[in-house]
């Protein structure tokens, strides 16, 4: 953790975060020269994502810091603005970015999303042991240790953050025995690499049709999908009142409530009853995530009512309000990217860019094969490494429509996380000896 930055308050570091954003979006629409040809190479969304983790790379505001006290105790300090960001904003987000949905358009996008998605996870299953054999010749202590210490160990909870999430992460360090003492190691590596990825794709966004072009891709069914839902929106849309505005929030923050409520009652049976679910060791674990269950109530819901007359506030704004919501919660996973942690283990954060590098040369192949368009590629990869949070993100980032199909995908991988993430531990072990 880092020292207690200039502004330890939430209230002031979220109207910074938001101060960024607003910077952001005035510059990109202005009209002078100097902005239109910035943001011709630089996309709106990779700045909303870079200022607030400029402001924490300099110690202005942070996510998490310690201080110590008069006894000399040291104490830690977290943070809420993600917290909030990821369990409040993200699942509204979700709900408004559904209510257009078209899902025949959806599954007429074929099966290219599901490819790419696997494909995320086998380079990352493949990525591990490789780059364990790869960073051995030069640096052998790097990914040595030995029984709790054992580098593999902790390289296993990355695994399972980089095809899951957090619980699939948590049923690692409970199924491996990583030392706790050096785990915070391994989350760092998994922050500054999966950052610095996000921040490359968010940049290929921009340069998404020269990419096409490159892999021969046939996006048509996602234009198709795009122009559906911007005309059927161009069709119903109107002037918003102030009770549009009123019944679209109403709306979304009930199902918000609605989804809490279900998946706390859901997590709290499961892990009750079931011994599965409750062992973090087990492979079934992550069934007991709330966030899991969260995530997976809001979609359902945003998609039932897809089929009601609430549709038809999308002609008021729907989605529009639920990008301002994913803005504010790409700003927050901004704010945790801290480049100064690269000096902390640079040992480490290479071996997870080299596992990284594997991860996405596949993806890049089998995109080249497949002719599947950067879309496809994009969101395989964010629906594994990031997860639920951060792969509606980037989905919605190319239009509001296809938000659904990121978080569908990042929900699957949390059913797949720990068993992936096991077959990659395990072959971790063989290629680092142990």
């Amino acid at each position: 953790m880092m020292e207690a930055p200039i502004f330890i308050e939430d209230t002031i570091a979220f109207g910074l975060v938001m101060l960024t954003l607003g910077f952001v979006f005035f510059t990109s629409s202005s009209s002078h020269p100097f902005w239109k040809k910035f943001y011709k190479y630089i996309p709106a969304l990779l700045m909303a994502y870079m200022l607030p983790g400029a402001l924490t790379t300099f110690g202005v505001i942070a996510p998490e810091w310690t201080t110590t006290d008069a006894s000399g105790k040291v104490i830690e300090h977290h943070s809420q603005i993600y917290y909030i960001a990821s369990r409040f904003l993200l699942p509204a987000a979700l709900v408004l970015m559904t209510l257009s949905i078209d899902l025949k358009a959806i599954f007429n996008l074929g099966p290219k999303a599901l490819i790419m998605f696997l494909t995320g996870t086998a380079g990352v299953i493949i990525g591990g042991p490789l780059a364990i054999l790869l960073i051995s010749v030069v640096s052998p202590e790097t990914v040595g240790g030995a029984g709790p210490d054992a580098v593999w160990r902790g390289l296993a909870t990355l695994a399972g953050s980089w095809i899951g999430g957090g619980a699939n992460q948590a049923a690692m360090l409970e199924i491996y025995g990583y030392n706790t003492g050096n785990y915070a190691g391994m989350v760092i590596v998994d922050i500054v690499v999966a950052n610095i990825w996000m921040a490359i794709l968010l940049l290929g966004i921009g340069k998404s049709d020269k990419i096409d072009n490159w892999l021969k891709a046939d996006n048509s069914a996602i234009e198709t999908l795009k122009e559906r839902v911007s005309t059927y929106a161009a069709k119903i849309s109107k002037n918003p009142t102030l009770s549009d505005f009123m019944v679209i929030l109403g709306i979304a923050f009930t199902v918000v409530g609605l989804s809490h409520f279900g998946a706390n009652n859901i997590s709290d049976f499961l892990t009750t009853n079931f011994e599965a679910v409750r062992d973090k060791s087990s492979a079934l674990s992550s069934f007991g995530s709330q966030f899991f269950w969260m995530i997976t109530l809001a979609t359902a819901i945003g998609i039932f009512l897809s089929f009601t007359k609430f549709k038809t506030y999308e002609g008021a704004g729907a989605s529009k309000i639920g990008s301002v919501f994913i803005y504010i919660l790409v700003a927050s996973i901004g704010m945790k990217m801290d480049l100064t942690r690269i000096a902390d283990n640079p040992g480490l954060i290479f071996v997870g860019l080299v596992w990284m590098a594997i991860h996405v040369a596949l993806l890049v192949f089998v995109a080249k094969v497949l002719k599947a368009p950067y879309f496809f590629l994009a969101i395989g990869s964010k629906a594994n490494i990031g997860g639920a949070a951060s792969a509606p993100v980037v989905a919605a980032a190319f239009h509001p429509s296809l938000a659904t199909v990121g978080v569908l995908l990042a929900v699957f991988g949390y059913v797949v996380g720990t068993y992936g993430a096991m077959l990659c531990a395990e072959l971790m072990k063989i290629a680092s000896g142990g």
